[in-house]
Parts: C-alpha cells; sequence; structure tokens
C-alpha cells in the first residue's frame, strides 16, 4: 500500500479521531511529554514519520523542531499545522543528516512498515548525538492480552506492518545503534473489546483505565506486557 491520504482513513485509522481529547490526542501530548522531560530544551529534534504533524507541533518552542515522513500528502497537510518546523521527504533507512546532529529523535509507529527496520534503527543511533534520546513505539507481540485477541489484534490489521518483532528483537537493534535503553514499558490495552458479551463502552473503562492513566500524567509505570505497544526511551552512549 502507498503511503498516501488513503493511509489515514484506512485499517488502524479508520475509526480514528484527530480531535482535541481524542485518544489519537493524548497519545500525541504523551510523546511530547516524554521529549521534553528526557530531551534538552532548544536540541534539534527529529520525528521520522511525523504523518500530520500533530506531534511535532506540539514541541515547537521548545526544541529545534524537523519533520520527516515519505507521505507527500501528510506533510503538505503537516504544514499548516507545525508551522515552525522544517518537514523534508525522506524515508528512515537513508536519512540526508550528518551524524549526530539530533539531541531527541522520535519514531512512533513507523518501524513496523519497514521492510528493513534495523537499517533505519541503525541511522536512528547515527544522527543522534552523545547523550541524545532515541523515544520509539512499536506494536507489541509479547502484549499480555494479545491471545484474547487472536488474528483481530490490532497490529495485525494494518497490511503495512511488514515488520513485526518481539521486543528482545528491538532491543537489539537499538543497543546494536549505539543506544542505551533507560525505560522499557507499555501504553496499556486501549483495544477493547477483549472478551465477547461485556459491553464495549465498560470494557475499555476497565481495560484502558491504567493506560489513560499514564497518558494523562505522563507518569511511566505499565510493564511492557501491559500494553498493545513496545514504548523505549533511549539514550545515545
Amino acid at each position: 500500500m502507498f503511503f498516501d491520504e488513503s493511509y489515514f482513513t484506512t485499517n488502524t485509522y479508520k475509526d480514528v479521531s484527530f480531535a482535541r481529547f481524542s485518544q489519537y490526542w493524548w497519545s500525541n501530548r504523551f510523546y511530547a511529554i516524554l521529549a521534553r522531560r528526557y530531551g534538552k530544551r532548544g536540541a534539534r529534534l527529529l520525528e521520522i514519520g511525523s504523518g500530520l504533524g500533530h506531534l511535532v507541533g506540539q514541541l515547537e518552542g521548545h526544541f529545534e523542531t524537523v519533520a520527516a515522513d515519505i507521505n507527500h500528502w501528510a506533510l503538505e497537510q503537516s504544514l499548516g499545522v507545525a508551522r515552525r518546523t522544517s518537514h523534508l521527504l525522506s524515508n528512515a533507512e537513508e536519512l540526508p543528516f550528518a551524524d549526530g546532529v539530533f539531541g531527541v529523535v522520535i519514531i512512533k509507529h513507523v518501524v513496523e512498515h519497514l521492510p528493513q527496520p534495523e537499517n533505519a534503527i541503525a541511522e536512528l543511533g547515527r544522527v543522534t548525538e552523545k547523550g541524545g534520546i532515541l523515544i520509539l513505539a512499536t506494536p507489541n507481540l509479547a502484549s499480555l492480552l494479545k491471545p484474547l485477541k487472536g488474528q483481530n489484534w490490532i497490529g495485525y490489521q494494518d497490511p503495512t506492518h511488514i515488520s513485526l518483532k518481539p521486543p528482545s528483537e528491538w532491543l537489539g537493534m537499538i543497543k546494536s545503534a549505539g543506544l542505551t535503553p533507560l525505560h522499557i514499558f507499555a501504553d496499556g490495552f486501549w483495544d477493547a473489546p477483549y472478551i465477547p458479551f461485556a459491553p464495549k463502552a465498560l470494557q475499555k473503562l476497565f481495560f484502558g483505565s491504567l493506560g489513560g492513566f499514564q497518558a494523562i500524567t505522563g507518569f511511566v509505570f505499565l510493564p511492557l506486557r501491559w500494553g498493545e505497544s513496545m514504548m523505549v526511551v533511549a539514550r545515545k552512549r
């Protein structure tokens, strides 16, 4: 599938709301909190797979922001959202930057789309400065409730997810790229329903409460297996 306008209305984006205070909005706010917490104010920040610009736009002013994506349509939309950000049409596996030029690099749900994610992660390590921060997220094959979803698990719903890997493989790539994980955690069980017959709204409240609390407060506490996404904050050695 080509990444264009239609991507944001199909597969895992089909029912996503981009409105303020939506699940999508809270997710981006959480990543912004992580970037400001672990990144040095005023540093150059790169978001790879920046999409519509809603995350990188929240980080303008705190960082010198750069947005990179292979989706030309998305980058055009991002121009109106992240007005003070430099926008670049680029793939993740061959970044047009010198070594060690970014203090913060964010790659949120991108590596699973890549045929050779190890090359992309090596590039992330290359462009991150010593002491700089990487924030990475990808579908979590170790999710505790994944067996309840079976083939309906969220990570399997996007046909462009061609590189789903266990956490140990992702961590091996990150370490090989010269980065040391500081925090390895999950984002909660937000893909209700998980069990038949029980009302979906009730399941969202029951299963999603801890992830929601983490997203709203910015307090990282969920173990790796307690969520649909694996999240890593790592520092360049």
